[in-house]
C-alpha cells in the first residue's frame, strides 16, 4: 500500500498524516507496489506539452514547451498528483509554500477539488503569479525576507493544516517524473536534458522517471550565479552569500534535497554550471524573436545549455531544454 518511509531510519508513515519528515530529520520517500497507482479524479485538462526543434547558435536543439500546462508551468505535473492523492485520502485543507510557480498549481488545482487552499510566498514573488493565486481564490499569506525564510515561515501552520509541499512530499516527484515519460515517447531518450534547478523538483522528477525506464540522459543543471548551493557543493566550493536573481524561481539558498540532487546528476554522469543574470535575460529575448515567451527563470536552462555547448560537442546530439514556465507569469 502506498505510503511514505524515511530514506535515513526506513520508518514508516502515512500519506494522510501531518508529519511532512522523519523525527529524526530523514526526508521521505514514496514506497508503492509496482501496479499501484494515483487515482486521477480532478482534472483541469493536463496536455502532453510539445516538445519543438529550433536551431539556437547553430546547433539544433528540442525545446519541451513545458509552460502550455493549465497553470502555466510544469509544477501542474506535480500538484496533480499531489492533489488528486489527498482528494482520495480525504484532506479538505493544505498549506504550501512557494515562489510562485508551485503556489499557482496547488491553487488552481485546490480550486478544482473543492479543497482549502494556503499559500505562502515571498514578499517580493512578481505580482502576476500572486494575482493568479488570488484568482484561485487561494488565502495568500506573504512574509518578508528571502524564499528561504518563507519556507521557515510555513512550519508552523505545517503543524495543524496539512503541508502539501512540493519539495518534502515525494508525491510531487510522482507527478513531474512524467517529463521523462513523454520526452521518450516524444524523441526516445535524449543524449542530455538541461534544467534550471532550485529545489530540484524537475531535476528528482525527470531523473526518477528515466531511472525508471532503465536508461539515463546526462542531466545538465544549471544555477544563477547569485544563488548556487547546488553547484558550490557539488564543485567542492564554499557558498557564497546570496544575491538577488532575475531567475527568482531558482533562488534557493538551503535546498533541502540538495543530496539527492547532486547524487542524481552523478549517476547520470551530468555536470552543474551557473549563469549571470545578463546571460538569463538574453536567453529570454532570444527566444521571445522566436515567437516562444517564457518567464525569466526559463531562460537560465537555456543560457545554460548556450555556455555548455559552446563548442567541442558534437553537433548530433540529442540536447533537450524544459522551458519551465510562461512570460506572463510576471
Amino acid at each position: 500500500m502506498m505510503h511514505f518511509y524515511c530514506s535515513r531510519c526506513e520508518k514508516d508513515y502515512p500519506i494522510e498524516g501531518l508529519d511532512y519528515q522523519c523525527e529524526c530529520g530523514g526526508l521521505f520517500q514514496l514506497y508503492k507496489e509496482e501496479d499501484e497507482k494515483i487515482t486521477a479524479t480532478v482534472s483541469l485538462g493536463e496536455v502532453k506539452t510539445p516538445i519543438i526543434k529550433r536551431i539556437l547558435q547553430g546547433r539544433e536543439i528540442y525545446l519541451k514547451l513545458d509552460y502550455m500546462q493549465p497553470t502555466g508551468s510544469f509544477k501542474d505535473r506535480g500538484a496533480f498528483a499531489v492533489i488528486n492523492k489527498l482528494k482520495e485520502l480525504g484532506i479538505n485543507e493544505i498549506v504550501e509554500d512557494s515562489s510562485g510557480n508551485a503556489g499557482a498549481a496547488f491553487a488552481g488545482y485546490c480550486a478544482a477539488a473543492g479543497i482549502k487552499c494556503n499559500i505562502y510566498l515571498p514578499e517580493s514573488t512578481s505580482p502576476g503569479k500572486i494575482k493568479q493565486i488570488n484568482a484561485y481564490k487561494a488565502n495568500v499569506v506573504k512574509v518578508p525576507g528571502t524564499r528561504d525564510d518563507t519556507a521557515k515561515a510555513i512550519l508552523k501552520a505545517a503543524k495543524t493544516t496539512y503541508y502539501a509541499s512540493h519539495v518534502y512530499n515525494p508525491l510531487f516527484f510522482e507527478g513531474t517524473k512524467s517529463l521523462a515519460f513523454e520526452i521518450y515517447e516524444q524523441i526516445g531518450i535524449p543524449d542530455y536534458i538541461v534544467v534550471p534547478a532550485g529545489n530540484g523538483t524537475m531535476l528528482l522528477g525527470i531523473y526518477k522517471g528515466f531511472k525508471e525506464m532503465g536508461r539515463l540522459p546526462r542531466i545538465i543543471v544549471v544555477q544563477s550565479r547569485n544563488c548556487a548551493p547546488v553547484f558550490s557543493k557539488f564543485k567542492n566550493q564554499s557558498v557564497g552569500e546570496m544575491k538577488p536573481t532575475a531567475a527568482e524561481g531558482i533562488a534557493i539558498q538551503e535546498p533541502k534535497r540538495i543530496d539527492e540532487m547532486i547524487e542524481a546528476v552523478t549517476d547520470s554522469k551530468g555536470d552543474i554550471i551557473v549563469v549571470d543574470d545578463v546571460e538569463v535575460i538574453k536567453a529570454q529575448e532570444m527566444l521571445g524573436e522566436m515567437g516562444i515567451y517564457i518567464e525569466v527563470t526559463s531562460g537560465a536552462a537555456v543560457a545554460g545549455m548556450l555556455q555548455y555547448f559552446k563548442d567541442g560537442y558534437d553537433n548530433k546530439l540529442n540536447i533537450v531544454v524544459p522551458l519551465t514556465g510562461m512570460g506572463l507569469k510576471k
